[in-house]
C-alpha cells in the first residue's frame, strides 16, 4: 500500500496514517508507526503523535481481516449487511430466515476467509491453518456482534474477535422456533417454578463468569500485544545498534588499513631518505677528492710553467 506523503497536520492526514498502519504486514507496523509518530512530533503535532504511538500492532489474523476490509470494500459492506440481517432474524426468532441466512453466513465466511488468506499470501505472509481459523472466528464475530462489526468496519482491528456464545451457528433452537403456550400461573407447580428460577440464576451466573473471563482474556491479549510491540521495538533497536556497530567496525578497519599504508609509505620514505643521504655523502666525498686533485694539478702546472720559463733561452 502506498504511503501517504502529506504532513499538513489535518485530522484526515492522521486517519490516513492509521489506515496505512493497519494494512501493513505486522513486522513493518512498529518501525512505520515510530517513523510517523516521530514526524508528527517534529512537526509540533503532539496529539497526532500520541494517537499514532497508541496504535497497537495486530496479530496476523487481525491484520488479514483488516487487509480484507480495505481491499474488498464492496464485499465487506455486503457481509456487514448480512450480519445485521442475521442478528435481526435471531432477535425476532424467524426460523426460516435464520436457516437461510445461516447458510449464507457459512458460505460467505469461508469465501472471505479464503480471500483474506490469498491477500496475505500476495503480501508475503501466508496464513497457517490455525491463523486462518482465527480469521474465520473473527468474521463470525462480525456477523454476530454489532460492536465487533463496527470495529471491523474501521479496518483497524488490534486483535482477533470472538463471537458471543449465545449466538447460534445454524438454525435457532427448536424450542425457540415453536410458539409457546403460557401455562396459567395458578396451575404451575411450585417446584417447577423454583427449578426455573434456579436455572435462570445459574445461567445468569454463568453469563457473568463468561463476561469476566472475556474481559480478562481481552486484557491479557492487550498486555501480550504490548509486550510483543515492546519486543519488536527492542529487536529494531538491537538491529540498529548492530548496524551501527558494524559500520563503526568497518570504519575502524578502513582507518587501520590506511594507517598501515601510511606507515609503509613512511618506512619507504625514510629508506629513500637514507639512500639519498648516502648518495649525497658519496658525492661530497668525490667532490672533495676532485677539488684536492684539481688544486694539486693547478699547483703542478704552475710549477711546470715556471720551470719551463726558467729554462727557456733568453733573447739578446
Amino acid at each position: 500500500m502506498a504511503r501517504t506523503g502529506r504532513r499538513s497536520g489535518t485530522a484526515a492526514d492522521v486517519e490516513e496514517m492509521l489506515d496505512e498502519l493497519y494494512v501493513l504486514p505486522p513486522p513493518e507496523f512498529v518501525p512505520r508507526r515510530e517513523e510517523l509518530a516521530a514526524a508528527a512530533r517534529t512537526a509540533g503535532r503532539a496529539d497526532d503523535a500520541k494517537r499514532l504511538r497508541a496504535a497497537r500492532r495486530p496479530p496476523l489474523a487481525a491484520w488479514a481481516a483488516n487487509l480484507l476490509r480495505r481491499s474488498r470494500p464492496e464485499e465487506a459492506e455486503r457481509f456487514l449487511e448480512l450480519g445485521q440481517a442475521l442478528r435481526e432474524a435471531y432477535s425476532s426468532l424467524d426460523a426460516g430466515g435464520m436457516k437461510e441466512l445461516s447458510a449464507q453466513r457459512r458460505r460467505l465466511v469461508g469465501q472471505l476467509s479464503r480471500q483474506a488468506a490469498g491477500l496475505a499470501r500476495e503480501a508475503g505472509h501466508p496464513l497457517s491453518d490455525a491463523v486462518q481459523r482465527d480469521v474465520e472466528t473473527t468474521l463470525d464475530a462480525v456477523l454476530a456482534d454489532p460492536e465487533a462489526a463496527e470495529r471491523w468496519a474501521t479496518g483497524r482491528l488490534e486483535r482477533t474477535l470472538t463471537p458471543p456464545s449465545e449466538f447460534p451457528s445454524g438454525a435457532p433452537p427448536a424450542d425457540a422456533a415453536r410458539p409457546k403456550t403460557a401455562e396459567p400461573p395458578a396451575r404451575r407447580a411450585p417446584g417447577r417454578t423454583r427449578q426455573r428460577d434456579d436455572l435462570a440464576e445459574r445461567r445468569k451466573e454463568r453469563q457473568e463468569r463468561l463476561e469476566r473471563a472475556r474481559a480478562e482474556a481481552e486484557a491479557a491479549e492487550q498486555r501480550r500485544a504490548e509486550r510483543r510491540d515492546e519486543r519488536a521495538e527492542a529487536e529494531a533497536a538491537l538491529r540498529t545498534a548492530r548496524d551501527q556497530q558494524r559500520a563503526a567496525e568497518e570504519e575502524v578497519s578502513e582507518a587501520e588499513q590506511e594507517r598501515d599504508r601510511a606507515e609503509e609509505r613512511l618506512r619507504s620514505a625514510r629508506e629513500e631518505k637514507e639512500r639519498a643521504e648516502g648518495l649525497r655523502q658519496e658525492a661530497e666525498d668525490r667532490d672533495r677528492s676532485a677539488a684536492d686533485a684539481l688544486t694539486r694539478a693547478e699547483r703542478a702546472a704552475k710549477e711546470a710553467a715556471r720551470e719551463a720559463k726558467r729554462l727557456s733561452p733568453r733573447k739578446r
